[in-house]
């Protein structure tokens, strides 16, 4: 046999990179594509710089430990940035504290290059999957010719047809209800800052090069939406994908877990009764007021319902944490003793979801937040705050109708008072429209676990996309 034929022999059909923005929302769903693919025997490397590798793999939840052996991690050094701390008391809700991290990613652009390169030599084709917002850091893959890149959006499908598609709602007035077209807040106004915008602006202009899309949604939540999305890639001659939840989905909602870091708050979920908590959590990228926080504390406390309430800073850039003590009403913790518990440490969100005696999520509503939770079969109680989050609860509220909000996006800028926090969470937890909503939940947390399953619609999207790269 001829070397080049034993050569040929050893290299992959087609082995994949992963290319995240360093944001936890943003690694969390490539690392667990990144799984996805790897069970299906093809190469996976996930880049990123050392300390967001360090970092997804911390965090990651709900995988058999051994699975993270069959995924390369490459981690490139880190840019110089500066790392602001989080500010609460900042005029708008946008994390611009992450705005810097983001600039110094466009740095990565050498390094990746060299790194897709060498990888090439090792496979017949090189698949890159990268986030919508590091196109300019994969650009160079078009010098080699082995290679083909696909855009991830770690946004939902609404999100994106609202984004890219305003000037043609006519389009999609007859799929949607026209009321939700009126929002103020689908016009994305106060969701970003002039500066994220030129960011998302530029990064979004290397899309041009891509050979499709691919979206951690499935058509039994977005179906209208993928439709129409679909169509506009297949006027360009392009590709979509929609395979979520990238998230597992078959952790038991049971108190028996497999061995593991034991958190004291899944111990405490052990002891309360099926659908009696609420969980309450607003990602990594929020900080709240003072005032806030205690208007939070009181309404919790008034409501009468059992709750979980991971309350942290905001992440910063290079994610190192100050173990700052976010401040509660005096003696606050002993009065709510057996019935709260606040959770100051990193809490394991998709467990507790998963958990039986969770009944309720009240969330800002990022997208890998609302997955997780509508494919465990939890209702929302939508609180945005910047980005993608108010599409995203209308979404989750007013198309789904698996939540309700607690507040329109209208009077963003206003505290949200213990009285708003109060009635809303005994709706939610106490009330018939709370059950109704929470049937809603469930029926469709099934569906879209059931997609996932061999023949149904997200598993045939997986397949299709990996048939295709390894064509």
């Amino acid at each position: 046999m001829a070397n080049n034929q034993k050569y040929d022999l050893l290299r992959s059909s087609a082995a994949v990179v992963m290319v995240p923005l360093p944001l936890q929302g943003h690694l969390n769903q490539l690392l667990h594509l990144s799984r996805l693919i790897s069970n299906h025997k093809i190469p996976v490397h996930f880049v990123s710089t050392t300390t967001h590798c360090r970092q997804a793999k911390l965090r990651v939840q709900g995988w058999d430990p051994l699975a993270m052996d069959t995924i390369h991690f490459h981690e490139l050094q880190t840019p110089s940035y500066v790392s602001p701390t989080p500010n609460p008391n900042s005029t708008t809700k946008f994390p611009s504290h992450l705005q810097p991290l983001c600039e110094a990613t466009t740095q990565l652009r050498h390094p990746m290059a060299s790194l897709l390169r060498k990888l090439s030599t090792t496979t017949r084709r090189l698949v890159i999957i990268h986030d919508s917002l590091m196109g300019s850091v994969i650009q160079d893959f078009v010098t080699i010719p082995n290679s083909e890149s696909y855009t991830f959006h770690s946004v939902s499908a609404f999100t994106i047809l609202l984004f890219t598609l305003r000037t043609i709602r006519k389009q999609f007035q007859n799929i949607i209800d026209p009321k939700v077209l009126t929002y103020d807040h689908l016009s994305f106004e106060d969701c970003f800052t002039s500066e994220f915008k030129k960011f998302m602006a530029m990064q979004h202009d290397f899309t041009k090069l891509n050979s499709g899309r691919i979206y951690n949604s499935c058509r039994i939540m977005e179906h209208p939406m993928l439709d129409v999305l679909e169509k506009e890639e297949m006027n360009r001659n392009k590709k979509l994908w929609a395979f979520g939840p990238f998230n597992p989905v078959d952790i038991k909602r049971t108190t028996k877990r497999d061995k593991g870091k034991c958190y004291r708050c899944l111990k405490w979920l052990d002891t309360q009764k099926p659908n009696s908590v609420i969980f309450i959590s607003f990602g990594t990228t929020t900080s709240l007021m003072k005032e806030q926080i205690a208007e939070i504390a009181i309404g919790l406390e008034k409501s009468g319902q059992k709750f979980i309430w991971a309350l942290r800073e905001a992440d910063k850039g290079d994610v190192i944490i100050d173990n700052i003590e976010l401040e509660l009403p005096e003696g606050y913790e002993n009065r709510i003793k057996g019935r709260g518990l606040v959770v100051r440490e990193w809490a394991p969100q998709l467990q507790i979801l998963a958990h039986q005696a969770t009944g309720g999520f009240m969330s800002h509503c990022g997208w890998n937040s609302c997955m997780e939770s509508i494919s465990m079969g939890v209702p929302i109680i939508a609180w945005p705050m910047h980005s993608d989050q108010p599409t995203n609860a209308i979404l989750v509220t007013n198309i789904l109708k698996v939540g309700l909000t607690i507040r329109d996006w209208e009077w963003r800028d206003e505290i949200v008072r213990a009285e708003d926090v109060e009635k809303t969470v005994r709706i939610l937890m106490a009330t018939k429209e709370g059950v109704e909503i929470r049937r809603r939940a469930v029926e469709m947390g099934d569906r879209v676990r059931d997609s996932v399953r061999e023949d149904d619609v997200s598993w045939l999207q997986l397949e299709s996309f990996l048939a295709h790269i390894t064509r």
